[in-house]
């Protein structure tokens, strides 16, 4: 709003209005607009919002999104937002009188056909939710907010019919916020803020408790612990991505290139005496904008060995000069960069062609609808022998929007009339930008999400079946530094943190729903714009590898499979002091012996199983430790 000054206020003031006036009979919000007119509630968005107070002290609290995760551009690792500091900030925000906690997102998405906005959005949208893109748990995360809310709900009495709050501040960074009711029953949180030290609480007569560094406990009744967001006890899901055995691997090409006569001598239905912003002539309709012009040149010893140099607002371009491909080049951050090519020129007429491309445009912020793309305004130029520059800016420019292979659609899995792709399959055309490629495959059989592997492409748009899948571009490849096995929660949250996907393409799967899909054969087609090869495409499914969990002794075990898969193997239980994590689990300095055969009665054959973690359910005598125990398994299904 601020960017627009008294306008945006004004248009804040006529959006309230407007809405009360349609008599809803419920209350209406605005989002992180702290001078919300009455009596619209205004609230909270972000990673944390404990500190957030409405604008009215009788409006209600509320965390309208809670940002799970964060998005990913192209070029960008993988952001990923841990259970522990997830949980910790919801904790923190019903410690503080919240009311409602609203995820974004809950489930993650996939950015079908041209949705993806950015510029730069990738075609997953999965924002490391606790749903992730194809439906799967996206374990801890998803059981251990589970279990919070759980536990939240067991002060359901007492948090919505208190009399009394009282927080007391305990010393470093320690607070006990105590919600009580008229009949006496107590609600505590127990919060401990510092981002490095761990802390021993004694609450007296309500006992004593440790409470990990940037970390909330429940304590129902307030001297029963019965959650704490730093300690995972929910399941961590390994999930994989498996060949079918039906094999849609090793694809059957065609191909066909992208049809260009006519922009190759310049022909276009759009003519002007000057650069064109891009998105004005396309609408939107396509990514794509043909810019082409004639020079005459009359003297080849300046100009056979020149530059094309081309100011652009992005975000890809690609150059031709007398039908021959000079190059490709791309915005490192969506945004305007410039364009430089070495080109040579005849004696006579020659023939400029270029391809500006847009790969999603902006979609939220102040003045999104004003940013400009393609080359508008340029300036484009020719820099000869001893740098005498021609400046081609106002030159007669045609234009033409989108390709010839969309308008024909190409990508409809239907039969055209008089349509007909290459079939010389041994032949295929590798790394040539501009082209098309088809093949039919069955889909992989089951239920399990199906995605399909783009390892090799380069660039371009992608459909099943006629529908689009979305944009793919594996050949970008993320920065190597940035990332860690481990992730430290603790701390506050930038997307920066807890990366992974380092050295490897932003994205290399895309999701394929089996809504999509046919019973029998279907098709895929590609538009490679930039160059790659299609022969290491294959789809597949994605499942789950191996599970673990690593549970305090006084919790639940839960484990469970997806659907149709059942427990087949413990590969490790250590019930006693277990080191490492999932897939390096390994005893500690002392465990039950009988930790194997435990889980095993319990969980195999089965397709999920749990019980309460105790010394007695391992057979340990009183005695033998005094320190917490917990149970470290991990299975495949």
């Amino acid at each position: 709003m601020g960017n627009y000054k008294d306008a945006g206020k004004a248009y804040v003031k006529w959006c309230a209005q407007m809405a009360l006036a349609q008599n809803i009979g419920v209350p209406w919000i605005m989002c992180q607009q702290p001078d919300a007119p009455q009596p619209i509630i205004n609230t909270s968005n972000g990673y944390y919002c404990h500190n957030f107070k409405p604008n009215n002290l009788k409006s209600p609290k509320m965390f309208t999104e809670n940002w799970i995760g964060w998005f990913q551009k192209w070029g960008e690792r993988v952001p990923h937002r841990s259970a522990e500091d997830s949980a910790f900030s919801v904790a923190r925000f019903f410690q503080n009188g919240g009311v409602l906690n609203n995820y974004y997102m809950y489930h993650g998405g996939t950015n079908f056909g041209r949705t993806a906005g950015g510029p730069y959005m990738t075609t997953s949208y999965n924002y490391d939710a606790p749903i992730d893109e194809y439906g799967n748990l996206n374990q801890p995360k998803w059981g251990h907010l589970k279990q919070l809310h759980a536990a939240i709900k067991l002060g359901e009495n007492v948090l919505t019919n208190y009399i009394s709050i009282n927080n007391t501040d305990l010393g470093n960074g320690i607070t006990l916020t105590t919600y009580a009711n008229s009949t006496g029953a107590r609600f505590c949180y127990l919060s401990n803020n510092d981002t490095i030290k761990d802390a021993n609480v004694d609450l007296q007569n309500d006992g004593k408790y440790f409470v990990p560094a940037w970390s909330v406990t429940i304590l129902n009744g307030c001297n029963k612990e019965i959650f704490n967001t730093a300690k995972v006890n929910s399941q961590t899901s390994i999930m994989v991505k498996m060949s079918g055995d039906n094999s849609s691997n090793g694809l059957n090409w065609e191909w066909k290139m992208e049809p260009k006569k006519d922009t190759m001598h310049g022909k276009g239905n759009i003519k002007a005496h000057q650069l064109l912003e891009q998105k004005e002539l396309t609408l939107d309709a396509s990514d794509y904008l043909w810019y082409m012009t004639s020079v005459d040149i009359n003297d080849t010893s300046i100009w056979s060995n020149s530059t094309l140099r081309v100011n652009t607002m992005g975000h890809t371009l690609h150059g031709y000069v007398n039908r021959k491909y000079i190059g490709y080049q791309f915005s490192q951050w969506g945004n305007k960069f410039t364009y430089e090519k070495n080109v040579s020129f005849k004696n006579g007429t020659n023939v400029i062609t270029l391809l500006s491309a847009t790969v999603g445009l902006a979609n939220y912020g102040a003045w999104f609808d004003e940013i400009k793309t393609g080359i508008s305004g340029g300036p484009v130029q020719l820099i000869g022998k001893n740098n005498v520059t021609m400046d081609l800016s106002t030159n007669l420019w045609s234009y033409k929007v989108g390709l010839n292979g969309e308008r024909k659609r190409l990508y409809d899995s239907k039969s055209h009339v008089g349509l007909s792709w290459n079939t010389n399959s041994p032949h295929i055309p590798i790394g040539k930008p501009m082209t098309w490629y088809k093949a039919e495959f069955k889909a992989p059989f089951g239920r399990n999400p199906i995605v399909v592997d783009f390892q090799g492409l380069g660039k371009g748009h992608a459909w099943v079946n006629g529908h689009s899948i979305g944009r793919y571009w594996p050949s970008w490849v993320t920065s190597t530094n940035g990332c860690s096995d481990t992730c430290d929660y603790r701390g506050k949250y930038v997307k920066e943190k807890c990366n992974t996907n380092c050295g490897s393409p932003s994205q290399r799967w895309y999701h394929v729903p089996r809504s999509f899909l046919n019973d029998d054969m279907n098709t895929l087609v590609l538009f490679e714009e930039i160059g790659g090869n299609p022969q290491n495409v294959q789809f597949q499914t994605v499942t789950t590898g191996i599970i673990c969990a690593n549970v305090h002794e006084g919790a639940q075990l839960e484990l469970s499979c997806q659907s149709g898969q059942v427990i087949s193997q413990i590969q490790f239980a250590s019930f006693g002091s277990p080191q490492g994590q999932c897939g390096s689990f390994k005893k500690g300095s002392w465990e039950a012996t009988n930790s194997k055969s435990v889980v095993e009665a319990s969980c195999i054959g089965k397709s999920n199983c749990g019980f309460i973690v105790t010394k007695e359910m391992f057979s340990v005598p009183l005695g033998v430790t005094n320190s917490i125990a917990r149970l470290a398994v991990q299975v495949t299904c």
